[in-house]
């Protein structure tokens, strides 16, 4: 007897025996029951899932002397012509090779003669999508309005081809992909028939690698069953097939992150010297990390895992995080997409195991965040410290400096000790307001670009205190308090803004240093004898002050003030 493969072999011949479909096996076995019998199918889906069979089988049922019947007997002169597929009334025809108008118009002149010994006359035809535009249109009236004794059967895997006038005059059935549970169960079958002994595992990957198609799985089977010498294992198939082995892309794995890249590079070079083409390296490799993340989660679904729980590396599971393992496969996955565009795919894989060695640095965004959070609230709370420190110490260097300059004897009357302001200040009811919120007002007025305003508090305020809702500002210079008395609004709304409540401001001024101008101004007129002295106002001379300040400190010399009074030393 000559040899039959096992897909032919293990072809459906009742509706019982069709896999995966149950839908479509319910709805025609009802559908005949009931004698509602449509004049066209239309039956769509992957390759290899049992379109072709099931419009035999349902010409079958069609057909059999003791029909129409959902079970056929596959015993009578009719079921058996079209298992064999001899039946003069079930036309085959396939739509690759008779694409065009005249094959049509055949099928038009065919179908005005009714079957010779069968109840029907049914036309399959497969891949139906690759007939032309023209074929189809010819088809159109001879499917709406055909003879009460004929069938069309259309199968096709890309239904989007067929025009929606041919789907709209058809009854569609989509078939889907088969489970790997039910493919393999299929294959134990055939092994058993076979009398091959077959590892459960090795019957897993025959059914990965056939991606839902029965016919695929079948085939692949035959070719495995041809060198396993009556025993089929996983290792035989990976030697046999020039896949990469789990043991080597695990040695890879842990050897990278170990960085050991010349030890992991040594491996990759001894697969490529083994035949494994490059894209098998990356699918094996994509296929084991994804194994890895499903098992690190918990999954041990064998048709879920692409190898034995055997094969997982546990330590691999322990080095490498969540995290790390999705990174890593979404590497390899995006390696496969772009390498057919590589001018050297074994230099790309290279790169990408070198790479591999930092890893172990890999760090999420939380993480991330989390680790700035922290580094965030440890300057806060330095800054906090210091600025305390910085508070209690709180002196104005210039006003004294001045002051002693001056009259270096009356300096104790002229400038009050921190004891003495403390009681003039608790005689007036008012308390010193946080540090805090001084140098947050300065920050503010920068932020509204009133720049002048920012550096009048930080730089020529004397003193502060608060009084309830209001708060009294003391400057040393009369230019500083009219400049911000002209915003003394925008002030008390940031004041109010910062401390939660509205506030008032009062300002005033230090007493003006008396200065010894008269006897300059005569000193001049005696010299040139003629002329006018004009004198300078106290906001001239205070205005030539702070330009000759600001140019021995520099163009940042206010910002380091402020700095300063936040608290912070640069």
């Amino acid at each position: 007897m000559a040899y039959e493969v096992t897909a032919t072999r293990k072809r459906p011949q009742s509706f019982s025996s069709l896999i995966g479909q149950e839908f479509v096996v319910s709805t025609l076995e009802s559908a005949i029951k009931e004698n509602r019998i449509a004049h066209a199918y239309l039956f769509s889906g992957p390759r290899g899932v049992g379109k072709t069979s099931s419009a035999r089988l349902l010409a079958k049922a069609l057909n059999c002397e003791n029909g129409p019947t959902s079970e056929p007997c596959g015993k009578c002169s009719s079921c058996k012509a079209i298992a064999a597929g001899e039946s003069v009334d079930v036309i085959e025809i396939d739509g690759a090779s008779n694409n065009g108008v005249d094959a049509v118009r055949a099928i038009k002149e065919e179908v005005l003669f009714p079957p010779q010994s069968s109840r029907y006359k049914i036309y399959i035809i497969d891949e139906v999508h690759m007939l032309s535009i023209s074929a189809f249109n010819a088809l159109l009236k001879t499917i709406e309005e055909p003879p009460e004794y004929i069938v069309f059967i259309f199968a096709t895997t890309e239904i989007q081809k067929v025009p929606q006038t041919i789907r709209s005059r058809c009854q569609q059935f989509h078939f889907q992909l088969i489970s790997q549970n039910d493919i393999v169960k299929c294959l134990e079958s055939a092994a058993s028939e076979m009398k091959i002994e077959a590892d459960k595992d090795a019957l897993y990957w025959i059914a990965k690698e056939g991606a839902g198609s029965m016919r695929d799985s079948y085939t692949l089977f035959d070719q495995v069953a041809s060198f396993s010498e009556g025993h089929i294992t996983l290792r035989k198939i990976k030697e046999k097939l020039f896949l990469a082995s789990a043991e080597d892309i695990a040695s890879i794995l842990s050897l990278s992150f170990e960085e050991r890249t010349e030890e992991a590079l040594d491996i990759l070079e001894k697969l490529f010297s083994s035949g494994t083409s490059e894209t098998q390296i990356i699918k094996d490799m994509a296929e084991y990390v994804k194994s890895l993340l499903f098992y690190k989660a918990g999954v041990r679904r064998a048709d879920v895992l692409s190898c034995t729980e055997e094969e997982i590396d546990r330590n691999l599971v322990n080095l490498y995080s969540k995290e790390m393992l999705e990174a890593v496969l979404k590497a390899l996955l995006d390696l496969y997409r772009d390498i057919r565009y590589s001018l050297s795919p074994k230099m790309e894989i290279e790169l990408f195991v070198s790479r591999l060695s930092s890893i172990r640095y890999l760090t999420t965004k939380e993480n991330l965040l989390a680790r700035l959070d922290q580094i965030r609230k440890s300057i806060e709370s330095e800054n906090r410290i210091t600025v305390e420190r910085k508070s209690a110490e709180r002196t104005f260097p210039e006003i004294k400096k001045k002051i002693a300059d001056s009259s270096p004897e009356n300096k104790d009357s002229l400038l009050p000790s921190s004891r003495e302001e403390s009681v003039r200040e608790e005689e007036r009811g008012g308390k010193v307001i946080d540090e805090g919120v001084l140098s947050s007002l300065i920050a503010a007025l920068r932020e509204e670009a009133m720049n002048a305003e920012a550096r009048f508090f930080s730089q020529k305020l004397a003193s502060y205190c608060q009084q309830e809702n209001s708060i009294t500002f003391t400057f040393s210079s009369t230019l500083a308090l009219q400049a911000v008395e002209k915003n003394r609004r925008m002030i008390e709304k940031i004041l109010s803004d910062l401390l939660g409540r509205s506030i008032i401001i009062r300002l005033e001024a230090l007493e003006k240093e008396e200065r010894k101008t008269g006897n300059d101004t005569r000193f001049v007129l005696d010299v040139f004898k003629s002329g006018e002295a004009v004198e300078m106002k106290e906001e001239e001379i205070i205005k030539s002050e702070s330009v000759r300040n600001d140019e021995k400190l520099g163009p940042n010399a206010g910002e380091n003030e402020i700095s300063a009074g936040d608290g912070g030393e640069n």
